[in-house]
């Protein structure tokens, strides 16, 4: 996390924009076939590793990564950086009543955060050139995006370099939860790689066949993978999992 907060403290300084991507169990699966979720994550400047699967994938493979960076955390300590030096943010996703009150949560936990703008994820493609404008002319140092794949990859990969704006980090469905509207599992349950359980538990009939599924095939991916290296995906851009100077490279 420290590393990550460093690269994007440097990005603020020079105004160079950051894409900050993260990876779990699920993307792992669904990058194989998915090649627009397979681009957005090879489009990233620095990728992270969201689900404590992939730490420990990444140890059994002896590709260690130093630990678990979430979405939702690095959100939160960058509304933390953006509170204490004055920096402004622009949220961008969900439905409009769960911004207003994401909006009204952040504003108590971090008084005189500076939002500077703020749209629903719901926009037709006819309005996604004036969403990039707005967020252009807030001259935001951060935008945090909760919307899902592959609208998200697709308004990036249309509007990324017209932005200007040095911080982009795909938050997925954090702005549900600092409103307030989902929970987060306990924090034990995150030590454990078992936040999937939790939120099992939360949307039994929704959730079921997805996780049975990806995990499982996350296994299946893992095994053969200790037995039989992939080449990796390759992208223009020098995109990694953030690991140890002195680690190998994933």
């Amino acid at each position: 996390m420290d590393e990550v907060l460093e690269r994007c403290r440097q990005a603020l300084t020079k105004r160079s924009p950051l894409l900050l991507g993260v990876l779990n169990a699920a993307k792992v699966v669904k990058l194989r076939k998915d090649p627009v979720l397979r681009a957005s994550l090879l489009e990233c400047d620095l990728l992270l590793a969201d689900g404590q699967s992939v730490v420990w994938a990444s140890t059994l493979l002896r590709r260690r990564l130093p630990e678990r960076v979430t979405g939702i955390d690095l959100f939160e300590k960058l509304l933390g950086l953006a509170h204490r030096e004055g920096l402004s943010v622009y949220l961008l996703g969900a439905r409009a009543d769960v911004l207003e009150l994401l909006e009204m949560r952040l504003q108590e936990r971090f008084p005189g955060l500076k939002i500077v703008g703020r749209n629903d994820g719901y926009f037709p493609d006819s309005e996604a050139a004036r969403v990039a404008a707005d967020i252009r002319n807030s001259g935001a140092d951060m935008l945090f995006i909760g919307m899902a794949s592959p609208k998200k990859e697709i308004f990036l990969g249309s509007f990324k370099d017209a932005l200007d704006v040095p911080i982009l980090h795909g938050v997925g469905g954090s702005f549900d939860v600092l409103a307030g509207i989902t929970r987060r599992a306990p924090v034990r349950w995150q030590r454990m790689g078992m936040e999937w359980a939790f939120r099992l538990l939360q949307e039994p009939r929704r959730m079921w066949r997805r996780y049975l599924t990806t995990n499982a095939e996350f296994l299946l991916l893992t095994a053969r993978e200790f037995f039989a290296p992939s080449p990796p995906f390759r992208s223009t851009k020098n995109t990694r999992l953030v690991e140890p100077a002195t680690g190998d490279k994933p």
